[in-house]
């Protein structure tokens, strides 16, 4: 017997979500980026 198969849209709509759930992650990593560098620029101006 072969196994079920997904259709194409539930493999749309799979890609879809792994799609969104990585921009969600580069999202917060970008955000945490962003934080860092404000902390190393204001870190920078106290010690100037």
């Amino acid at each position: 017997m072969r196994p079920n198969r997904i259709s194409f849209e539930e493999l749309v709509d799979q890609n879809k979500q792994e799609l969104l759930n990585d921009q969600q992650a580069l999202d917060k990593i970008d955000d945490q980026l962003d934080e860092k560098r404000v902390k190393n620029t204001d870190k920078n101006q106290m010690i100037n």
